[in-house]
C-alpha cells in the first residue's frame, strides 16, 4: 500500500486531477491487497481452525482488524467516489468545486463510527482514542491510508506467520512420525520394547512428544513462530523447530541403536554357534580323557591317575539361557552373558586338554621307556653285542615288564635303566641317568 501527500491550500484543477489519479491508484492497490488477504490460504485456515493460546488471541484481534480494514476501505471508497463525481460535473471546475474537492482530498472527510473500531477489537493507532466513549472517528484520506497500511501489515504478519508454521511443521512431523512407526516396527521385531530396552522407552517417549507437538502446532502455530530480529516486513521470521529437531535427533540415535542391535543379533548367532563348538570340543576331550583313564588304570600299575571331571553342565545351561535370550531378543542381557561364556568356554577347553594330558601321562612314559629300550637294543645290534647273555637277560626282563598289563612303571623304568647301564659298560661309556643321559650319544638316541 502507498502513502498520500500531506494536506495543503486550495487545490487547482491540475492538482486535483493528479491527486485523484494517485488516490485511484492507491484505491486499486488497497483493494488488490485486501482481496489477496481475503483469499490467503493461511487466513482461510485460521478462519476454520480450532485455535488455542497466543494464536487464538492474535486471530481474534486480526479478524477484527480485517473487518475494520474493509470498513475503512468502504469509507475511503465513498469519499473517492464523491470526489470523482464532483470533478466530473464540469470540465473546468468552479472555485466552489475546487474548495469542496480540496476539503475532500486534504481535509478529514472520512467519518467512521467509534463503535466500529471498538466492536472490531482492533488496536487503536498511535495518538487516537477509540472506545465506547468515542462517538466517531474522523480521518483524512492520507491518515486513513496510513491506518489501513498499519492494520494490513499486522494482519498479514499474523496470517503469514501462521501459514508458514502450518506449511513447514505438520508435514515434517508427519514424515518423522511415519519414520518413527517404521523404526518402532523394526525395533519390535528385534525385541527392543518399552520396559525391556532403553531404546524402546525412547521410542515411546518420542511418539508421545510428536503427537502432542502436532496438536499444539495445529491449534497454536504462533507459539512456534520466531520473528526475525530487526525486521518490520510482514511474515519476517521462521518457524521454531527446536522441539522437532530434538526429537528427530533422538529418533536418529534410536535408529543407530536398532542397527547396533541388529548387528548384535547377527553376531550373537555366530558367537553362540562358536560357543557350542568350543563346549562340544571340551566335552569330547573330557570323554576321551575318561576313556584314557580307564585304559591307564587297566594297563599301568602302581601309579596315580587324576580323576576326570564330568561335562561342563553349568556352561551348557548358561548357553541354553543365552539361546533363550536370543530367541526373545533380550540383547541387553545376551551381550554380557556371551562375553562371560566365551572366556569360560575357552578355559573349559584348556582344562579338558590339560586333563587329557595328565591322564595319558603314564602311557606316554611307558611309550618313552619302550622307545628307549628299543633304541639301545638297536645300538647293541650295530655293535655286534646282541647275543651277549647279560644284555639278553636284562632286555627280556625290561621288555616283559613294558609289554605286560598292568605295567609297573617304576619297576619297568629300573629294568630299562639296568639294561642301559649294562650296554654302557660293554661299550665303555659311563652309565647314564634315566631320562637325562650322560653324553651326546645318550641325548641323541640310538643313531648317535
Amino acid at each position: 500500500m502507498a502513502d498520500t501527500d500531506p494536506a495543503g491550500p486550495v487545490m487547482d484543477r491540475d492538482e486535483v486531477d493528479r491527486a485523484l489519479a494517485r488516490l485511484g491508484a492507491e484505491h486499486e492497490a488497497i483493494e488488490t491487497s485486501l482481496l489477496a488477504l481475503q483469499d490467503h490460504a493461511g487466513r482461510r485456515l485460521l478462519e476454520g481452525a480450532g485455535l488455542t493460546g497466543v494464536t487464538a488471541e492474535r486471530w481474534t484481534s486480526t479478524e477484527a482488524a480485517i473487518t475494520l480494514l474493509w470498513t475503512y476501505f468502504d469509507a475511503y471508497t465513498d469519499v473517492l467516489r464523491t470526489a470523482r463525481e464532483i470533478r466530473a460535473r464540469r470540465r473546468w471546475s468552479s472555485r466552489e468545486d475546487l474548495a469542496e474537492l480540496t476539503e475532500l482530498l486534504r481535509g478529514e472527510p472520512v467519518t467512521v463510527a467509534g463503535s466500529a473500531a471498538a466492536t472490531a477489537n482492533a488496536p487503536a493507532p498511535h495518538g487516537v482514542q477509540a472506545g465506547p466513549g468515542v462517538l466517531s472517528e474522523r480521518w483524512s484520506l492520507s491518515a486513513l491510508v496510513d491506518r489501513m497500511n498499519e492494520l494490513y501489515a499486522s494482519s498479514l504478519d499474523m496470517v503469514v506467520a501462521a501459514d508458514a508454521v502450518w506449511s513447514a511443521l505438520p508435514a515434517r512431523i508427519d514424515l518423522l512420525s511415519a519414520e518413527l512407526r517404521r523404526t518402532s516396527r523394526l525395533a519390535h521385531s528385534v525385541g527392543v520394547r518399552p520396559g525391556e530396552h532403553p531404546a524402546g522407552d525412547d521410542l515411546e517417549r518420542i511418539t508421545r512428544t510428536l503427537k502432542k507437538l502436532r496438536e499444539q502446532v495445529v491449534s497454536d502455530p504462533l507459539a512456534f513462530w520466531r520473528p526475525a530480529e530487526g525486521s518490520s516486513a510482514p511474515g519476517g521470521g521462521k518457524p521454531d523447530t527446536t522441539v522437532y529437531d530434538r526429537e528427530a535427533r533422538a529418533l536418529e540415535d534410536v535408529r543407530r541403536e536398532i542397527d547396533a542391535v541388529l548387528a548384535v543379533r547377527q553376531d550373537a548367532e555366530k558367537r553362540i554357534v562358536r560357543l557350542r563348538d568350543v563346549l562340544s570340543r571340551a566335552d569330547r576331550t573330557l570323554a576321551e580323557a575318561r576313556t584314557a583313564r580307564g585304559e591307564v588304570l587297566a594297563k599301568i600299575a602302581a601309579t596315580e591317575v587324576p580323576v576326570v571331571s564330568g561335562p561342563p553342565t553349568a556352561l551348557q545351561e548358561q548357553l541354553s539361557t543365552a539361546a533363550e535370550y536370543r530367541r526373545h531378543a533380550q540383547w541387553h542381557r545376551l551381550s554380557p552373558l556371551l562375553e562371560s561364556l566365551e572366556q569360560k568356554a575357552e578355559d573349559e577347553l584348556l582344562r579338558a586338554r590339560e586333563s587329557l594330558t595328565a591322564v595319558t601321562a603314564p602311557l606316554a612314559v611307558r611309550a618313552e621307556l619302550r622307545g628307549r629300550l628299543d633304541a639301545y637294543r638297536a645300538k647293541v645290534t650295530r655293535h655286534g653285542l646282541a647275543e651277549d647273555p647279560l644284555l639278553v637277560e636284562r632286555y627280556e626282563k625290561a621288555r616283559r615288564m613294558l609289554w605286560s598289563a598292568p605295567c609297573d612303571l617304576r619297576a619297568a623304568e629300573q629294568a630299562v635303566l639296568r639294561y642301559q647301564q649294562a650296554v654302557a659298560e660293554l661299550l665303555g661309556a659311563a652309565p647314564g641317568v634315566p631320562g637325562q643321559g650322560t653324553g651326546p650319544d645318550e641325548r641323541r638316541g640310538p643313531g648317535a
